[in-house]
Order: C-alpha cells, then structure tokens, then sequence
C-alpha cells in the first residue's frame, strides 16, 4: 500500500467550547486530488491549518510526507506546497519577484528561479501585471499570485484552502487545470471549497465535511452532487439531534 502524502489521523481540535473537528481521518496518496467540501464553519481551514503546521491538534496525528508538519525537515519543507487562508505574497515587492523568492524559498538555485517565476506568470495568467507591486493586486490577482507561489515549485504533497474563491472564471479554468497537472505528475493535493460543482471537475475523491466529522463521501463523476450534499448534511444533523435527544431523556 502507498504511504499517504498527507495524512490526518483521529484529529480532533476544539475553539473553547466549539469542537471545529471531530476525529477526522483522511489520507491522500501521490497522485491524487482529494476535495474537502463542507458549509462554512465546517471543519475544512481547520484541517488544513493542522497540515500547514500553524495548529497542532488536540487529538490525533497530522502528517506531510510522512512528518509532524510542526517540525518538517528543512529537505520535506522543499516539496510541500500550502496556500491556507491569506495568500502569503510579499506587498512591497513586484509579481515577479515574489514568485523568484518563492523559487528560491523553495530550493530552486538562483539560475533556476528566474525561469520557473516566469513559467508560474503564465500559468496563473498574471502576465499583463508581472511588474506590478502585490499590494496593488486584486483579490483574485493575488489569490493566483498566492497559488503560483505555491505550487512553482512542483511540490509532492500540496495543500489549498479555497482556491477558486476570489477567481473570475478564466482564473478558475487556469487553477483547475493547474491542479490536475499537478497530480498528473504525482503531486498529492488536498484542495477545501463550498464550490460543490467546481471541486468535482478536478477531484479524484470528495469527503464532505459537517460540523467537524466526516459525514461520507461522494462520487466526483456522479450526478445530483449538490441534492445529495444537503441529503447527507441533513442526515447528519438528525442523526446528531436524536442523539441530544436520547441523552436528555436517559436517566442519570
């Protein structure tokens, strides 16, 4: 069996009293895109959070290529590639060259940096503001300026957390292609989203998120996706309410 590139195991992580998840456990094998879909406050940044390493979980084990994403080897670090919540581009500095710091963040020799940001520019599409300072960026610009910087290096495992969400549709089709890509060359991907229909144009598996557990899968290739999303978040919720119930009325 293939070791998972990304692996969440048992994860259970609570915000006061809000359980944010719910023994968690998923793996994601070289190749293959994983969609993580769920309403909003599901579970889903959390997860990714905890594979990015900025939130070590209450229960459970979180792996990148097979390590403590806290504590990653400087040579693992190299082939991992995350963009979790605010796409992390430098605001003083040009398109260009946050993604050259990128390269060479990423272990790219200075003779190799400037030919794979210039690679990066045109797949995100972002060459008409190659020379533009970042925080002058759109959202959706900086969002794929966020991406390129992630994934310039052709990374082996491979977080996103919401990738599509700022895009215009031209930006979506560039980030979905990209995504498969990836994954065609042996990337393990683990992508978040609420888009339903987006994330199953790329996914190889969809896990549906609610209230922190994993309440089922379903079949990227299928029809009626989103009818049977709400049926199985619904059924969540009954299940979940008849067993408030049942406790309330058990005696003490």
């Amino acid at each position: 069996m293939t070791t998972p590139a990304l692996l969440l195991d048992d994860v259970a992580h609570a915000f006061g009293a809000r359980v944010a998840l719910d023994h968690l456990t998923l793996a994601v094998g070289p190749g293959q895109v994983t969609a993580l879909i769920g309403l909003n406050g599901a579970g889903k940044t959390t997860a990714l959070r905890a594979l990015a390493g900025r939130l070590r979980p209450t229960r459970g084990t979180a792996r990148v290529l097979g390590h403590d994403p806290a504590t990653l080897p400087a040579a693992v670090a190299l082939r991992f590639g995350q963009a979790v919540e605010t796409p992390l581009v430098y605001p003083e500095l040009t398109v260009t060259e946050n993604l050259r710091c990128a390269a060479l963040l990423h272990g790219l020799s200075g003779r190799d940096a400037a030919p794979a940001a210039d690679a990066a520019v045109g797949r995100v599409g972002l060459d008409p503001w190659r020379h533009a300072l970042a925080r002058t960026l759109s959202m959706g610009n900086r969002q794929r300026l966020g991406i390129a910087c992630a994934t310039l290096h052709r990374p082996a495992a491979l977080i996103l957390d919401e990738p599509t969400s700022a895009l215009d549709p031209q930006g979506v089709v560039l980030v979905r292609g990209l995504v498969r890509d990836l994954a065609d060359d042996g990337t393990a991907v683990l992508v978040s989203s609420h888009h339903l229909d987006e994330v199953a144009r790329i996914a190889d598996e969809i896990v549906v998120l609610h209230a922190g557990r994993d309440v089922g899968r379903l079949e990227p290739g299928g029809t009626d996706l989103e009818q049977r999303f709400f049926a199985m978040v619904l059924a969540a919720d009954t299940r979940a309410a008849d067993t408030r119930a049942a406790d309330a009325g058990s005696p003490p």
